[in-house]
């Protein structure tokens, strides 16, 4: 297989692409492309790429039913800053490589989170991990914004005293917020990275892990736009059904009654939204 070469990625290597106030991604090394992809998947009968149409649909062929290992093939680099609760919702996925800067060895920048005003929310009255859309006034916004930013002064100064004292840098760290700056190396393959991104692009996600998937997306989109098209249209906005939903459908398209009730009908009935 020859190397694969993606010119429009080769014009973002490096390129550090913002998120939320602080924060960046930034695409640094990538392995394969769409071309890698259907080559493994040909390599059984000795046949490489073809056609821009057979190799669109055998990348659909091969998403759709759940064929994995040519999508392993390929495998993308990021350098990411993100604040310490992103990263430990992030760290969930266990099958990427990574490397996180470290506060024993270095100094942390007195970099934090602070949310924009749209961003701040009340608790959901029926989602127990999640945010309201009720709207919150500017008063409360800006009190919101202030409190954050108040505690942020105060461990950053209390931090700096501890490193000031001789303390060591492994323990003056330990009251520094969760809305500190974090950066890593993380490295994975793109059927696992297609898996995070299905998760973390979900409307239920929290926001500020949400527009890191965002951006992810759009970068691996310049390398497998082939792959990243079939993604959104087969995994992102097309619907699974169970055994039972498949039956309700059926009735549907008969003109019959039908035979979901209860939260089983409120589900397929979201499905169909």
């Amino acid at each position: 297989m020859a190397h694969c070469i993606v010119s429009a990625a080769e014009e973002i290597l490096d390129k550090e692409f913002p998120v939320l106030d602080k924060g960046f991604v930034r695409l640094v090394d990538y392995l394969g492309s769409d071309a890698r992809i259907v080559q493994s998947a040909r390599v059984s009968y000795g046949e490489g790429t073809k056609t821009y149409r057979q190799d669109k649909a055998l990348i659909a062929y091969l998403m759709r039913n759940e064929h994995t290992s040519p999508f392993e093939q390929v495998v993308f680099t990021f350098h990411i800053k993100m604040p310490i609760f992103v990263a430990r919702q992030w760290i969930r996925h266990r099958t990427a490589r990574v490397n996180e800067i470290s506060g024993r060895y270095s100094i942390m920048a007195d970099e934090a989170y602070v949310p924009d005003f749209e961003h701040i929310n009340y608790q959901s009255g029926d989602n127990k991990q999640g945010r309201s859309d009720e709207p919150v006034g500017e008063d409360v916004c800006r009190q919101v914004a202030e409190l954050i930013q108040s505690n942020h002064e105060h461990a950053f100064t209390s931090y700096k005293k501890l490193l000031d004292l001789g303390i060591a840098r492994e323990l003056a760290r330990i009251d520094l917020p969760l809305s500190l700056y974090t950066q890593w190396y993380w490295q994975m393959d793109l059927h696992n990275l297609f898996h995070f991104l299905k998760l973390r692009l979900d409307a239920h996600a929290q926001y500020e892990i949400r527009v890191y998937a965002e951006q992810i997306l759009s970068i691996v989109e310049t390398v497998c736009p082939m792959a990243c098209e079939a993604f959104r249209s087969i995994e992102l906005e097309g619907k699974r059904f169970t055994a039972r939903e498949v039956e309700a459908l059926k009735a549907l398209i008969a003109h019959q009654d039908n035979p979901l009730t209860g939260r089983e009908l409120e589900l397929f009935e979201e499905k169909l939204k």
